[in-house]
This record gives structure tokens, sequence and C-alpha cells, in this order.
């Protein structure tokens, strides 16, 4: 079965809007419907133009009112496509989004984000483009050359039949130009987006190359790419330069042969100097919709990879996915159950292997081990950013597959190791996710976190905008603000993925303090390395290869003295 062209999938966007495009589209038909009355006023003019001014003037007046109607025509044409366009272009964007925000941990985990970046921004502001060029020049056009072409067969068959010879010779290398510019501008859109990632990563990385003295290696890695995007560039319009001098002198070609004709045909009495005119001012007519009609199909060719990009991206589906009557979670209590769990990343690598553990309601379990053992792992299965490959995971006795993600993950608070702040105010960051919420409460949670004095110094408090990643904040500001966050929030269970790993001596003891507040009376899970910050745990889990090999207390594992003893000695000695 032959696919269907790549712009079929956006009618969709567009049927919201078929109200105002219909209205366009009215307005077209008025603006097309004076090209022939144009036409034949210029007949009329050339007829007595050495024989009677008056008539000359009467036909001048009508012209004008002739432009002028045209004109609130094309007006009113101009303003609905233009509406209606960038209102499916926006629709498109949302929908984008919301997908992109819906999608699972691993495909972000396998995605270069400068590439998503592109599809989101570049890729949209083509097909947007491309759809205002279809309602508000193609559609036109289009119609132009039907109506044009109507007046000129009503007028003279045989001189139509001319111009038209060259026709299918011309539709014939239009679309296959428009094939070769679709392959070379979908390389070219790939190189770009691959060109997007690597400043992305540059830039976010920006520190370290610093600290490598890798500029001249960067610079030259991205001097590479941007070389490979101008060669796919460079194909593409070469591509468009060999069209339109080849195209052209087709026309051209199809003109002249008219005139031989209508220079024939006005010898022998069969076709008048006034209907000449007339069909001659048709002929001008033609050119500037066909010469919009060739460019615009180039461009649409050009779109077309766009328009698959961005679709193949709202084809990916999210691994993580609700079910279709899943459960509102209530307010839990804490307990938190892996029955048998199995999972890996990769289903045939499994990273954790018929895992058995209960946490009970307020209890502190820390998770110890060495990079790659499975502890991220363990957590990540119990806000359900991946899901298992055998047994379950169980919040309060319930699954955490049958319930729904917004219920389960909002009783669940994380402070993450790298702390992300996003663009807006402190208060605002404080608050994330909360449109409507009081300064009160959020004081309040930034005192809980150790936050609200170094807040309070600020020039603007909690008004303060926060730069791009909270980089105008020290590393243990922008942690207290993520445990702010998670104070606010009020979650039943506490995420603490290595909190304090990347923090001083003097940041760490706040940091600390904060935290200890805010695990009062929660079930807490702490990730960490340090094993300072654990020693307070109610149990401690050394995880290796998956499986939990030693678990007790931190005196208790010491006097085991088996893996937890010696880690704890070679960070002690």
């Amino acid at each position: 079965m032959k696919k269907r062209p790549s712009y079929y999938q956006l009618i969709p966007f567009l049927r919201p809007h078929w109200k105002v495009i219909l209205l366009g589209f009215f307005w077209m038909v008025i603006f097309n419907a004076c090209w022939p009355l144009l036409a034949w006023l210029a007949g009329q003019i050339s007829q007595y133009l050495s024989t009677d001014v008056v008539k000359l003037a009467q036909i001048a007046v009508a012209g004008c009112g002739a432009f002028i109607f045209q004109g609130i025509a094309q007006y009113g044409m101009g303003v609905c496509m233009a509406k209606a366009t960038f209102g499916t272009g926006v629709d498109i964007q949302k929908q984008v989004y919301s997908h992109l925000l819906r999608l699972s941990n691993d495909y972000f985990s396998q995605t270069p984000i400068g590439d998503l970046t592109y599809r989101f921004t570049g890729d949209i502001e083509q097909i947007t483009a491309s759809i205002n060029k279809f309602l508000h020049e193609l559609m036109p056009c289009v119609l132009q050359l039907v109506v044009v072409l109507s007046y000129m067969v009503y007028l003279n068959w045989q001189l139509t039949l001319a111009v038209l010879i060259m026709a299918p010779v011309i539709g014939f290398l239009v679309g296959w130009f428009g094939e070769k510019l679709q392959e070379q501008s979908r390389r070219s859109q790939n190189q770009i987006a691959d060109l997007a990632a690597s400043v992305t990563e540059d830039f976010s990385g920006i520190r370290l190359i610093q600290a490598f003295a890798t500029e001249d290696y960067s610079l030259q890695r991205f001097v590479d790419k941007a070389e490979t995007n101008r060669l796919a560039k460079y194909r593409t319009e070469h591509a468009k330069a060999v069209q339109y001098p080849v195209i052209s002198f087709l026309q051209v070609s199809s003109i002249l042969f008219v005139f031989v004709l209508a220079g024939w045909q006005i010898q022998n009495k069969y076709l008048t100097t006034a209907s000449f005119v007339a069909y001659l001012t048709n002929i001008v007519m033609l050119i500037s919709p066909i010469g919009i009609v060739t460019n615009n199909f180039s461009l649409f060719k050009q779109s077309q990879a766009s328009v698959d990009r961005v679709f193949e991206l709202l084809a990916v589906q999210p691994t993580i996915v609700e079910k279709n009557h899943a459960l509102v979670l209530p307010t839990i209590e804490g307990r938190v159950e892996y029955r048998d769990v199995t999972f890996g990343y990769q289903p045939s690598t499994p990273i954790l292997e018929h895992l058995d553990l209960t946490v009970r309601p307020g209890e502190l379990v820390a998770l110890v081990g060495t990079s790659g053992a499975g502890k991220t792992t363990v957590v990540n299965l119990l806000n359900r950013f991946y899901d298992v490959q055998g047994g379950g995971v169980f919040v309060d006795g319930v699954d955490v597959r049958d319930v729904t993600l917004a219920s389960l993950r909002r009783q669940i608070g994380v402070v993450p190791q790298e702390t992300i702040l996003f663009s807006g105010t402190i208060a605002e960051n404080i608050a994330f996710g909360q449109v409507n919420f009081e300064m009160k409460a959020v004081e309040e949670a930034a005192k809980i976190a150790n936050a609200h004095q170094f807040i309070s110094q600020l020039s603007q408090g909690y008004h303060t905008r926060v730069g791009e990643r909270g980089a105008n904040f020290s590393g243990g500001q922008r942690q207290r603000l993520a445990i702010a966050r998670a104070v606010l929030l009020d979650p039943r269970i506490l995420i603490l993925d290595e909190a304090t790993s990347a923090l001083d001596s003097e940041s760490e003891s706040l940091v600390q303090e904060a935290l200890e507040r805010i695990m009062v009376g929660r079930t807490t899970f702490i990730i960490a390395h340090r094993l300072a910050t654990v020693r307070r745990a109610n149990r401690i889990l050394v995880v290796e290869k998956g499986k939990i090999i030693e678990a007790g207390s931190h005196g208790e594992l010491l006097t085991l003295n088996g893996r937890y003893a010696r880690f704890y000695a070679q960070q002690f000695s």
C-alpha cells in the first residue's frame, strides 16, 4: 500500500481552523474573480486608445474600482490565512511539547537534546512557513491559474493550447527537482540538528572544555560539523540554481511560440488586436503565479523533511504508560515493598535480580555501594521512571503500575545530586508546578531548608530572578532550594540521591541539617558514596551487582566486618 504524503498528517491540526480558512477562501475567490475583469478592461483600453478619450476615462475609473475591490479581498484573504497559519503552528508546538513531556526517561537518555530542540523550533518553524505559503500564496496562485486559463480558453483555445504545450515537460521537471530537493533538504536538516546537539553539549560543558584547555579541539570539531552542514545546504541551493533557469527557459519558449501563432492569426483576421491585448494581459497574469507555484513546490519538498522529522518524534511511544483505568493513589503512609524484582535497562542484561525489600513507613534506609551497583535503579523503579521486567514494586500494598503517574509521583519527593533550577523567581522555583501558592508556605519551606537567610539577603528576596540553571547561586544554595521545593511538596516518601556529595564542608553541614529536618516522619531513601551521611540510617543496605549483600545499622555492619566495614575503613582511615 502506497504511503500517503507527509502533509496529510497536518490535516488534523488545520481542521480546528476550518471556519477561518473557509472565510479566507471566500475572499480568495473574490480576489481571483477580478483577474478576467482586469484583462478584459485592458483589451477595451486598446480598442478606444485613439478614438474615444471619455470612454478611456470610464474604463480607467472601472479599472481603479476593480483594483480597490481586489485589494480589499486580498487583505481579507491575508488576515484570515495568517490567523489560521499561526494558530496551526502553535497547535503543533503544543502537541509536540505535550508529547515530549510524556515520553519516558529512557528516550531522553538516548536522544541528543540539541536534536530535540531543533525539531521543536527549527522544524516546526519550517512547517509553519510552509502552511503559510500554502494558504497565503499557493492556493490563491493555483486558483488564479485556473481562472485565468479558463478565460484564455474562452478567448482563444488555439493560443491556450500553445501556452500549455510545455506544461507536461515543466511539470515533470518540477517534480524531479522537488524529489532531489527533498532528499538534500533532509540531509541538511539532520546535519543542522547534529550541529545544534554538538553546540548544546559544548556550552553545557564549557567549564570542562576550559579546564582541560581543549578550546582548539572543540573549535575544530565544530568547524568539521559546520563544514558538513555547509556542504549539505550548498547541494540544496545548487539543485535550486539548476532548476530555475531550466524552468524559466521552457516558460519563455512557450510565450515566444504564442507570439508567433498570435501574429499569424492577426494577419489572417482570426484574432483582433483588442482580443490579443486582453489575451496578452492574461499571459502576463500567468507569469507570477507560475513562478510562485514552482518555487513553492520546491519549498514544500524541502519542508517535507521537517514534517517527517516532527511526526517521527510524535510517533515515538512512551515506554511507561498508565493503564486505561488506573487508580488515583490516595494519601499514603509510606510503606514500600520490592517483591522479587528483576530489571535491566537492556532486558537481556539484568541489573537487579530477584530483589526483595520492605521499607516501613517513616523508616530511613540508606543504599551504598560502588558506582553501577544498582542503587539509583532501585529508587527509579519506585517513582516508575522505568518498569520492572519481573516482580513488582508496591506502595502501601498497591502496585505502582496500577495507579496514575501523577498521584504516585506527587507523593514522592526527590532531592537529586545535580539541582535543576528553572527560569523564574526563587519563589516560583520553590513552588515549582504550583500555579497558586502562598508566599508564607514558601518562606516556611525555605526556613526548614536553611535557605531563608541567604534569600533574605538578596536585593529582591524571594522575587530574585534565577539565572540559567541557577548559575548565579552556589552549589549549596541550589541544593537548599531543591530541599525547600521538596518540603513544600510535603511528600510521604523522600529520595535523597547523593544530595551532599558535591558540596564543601560548610554547605554540607547546612544541607545536612536541613535534610534531617525534612526526613522526620517520612519514609526516606538515601543514596550515598560518602558514608558519613548514612550513619544515622535505620538500615544500611550494601548493594552489589543488583543484589543486597549486607543489611543492618551502622554499628551492626561494622561489627560484621564485611564489605561495608571495608568501605568505611577506606573513607575514614
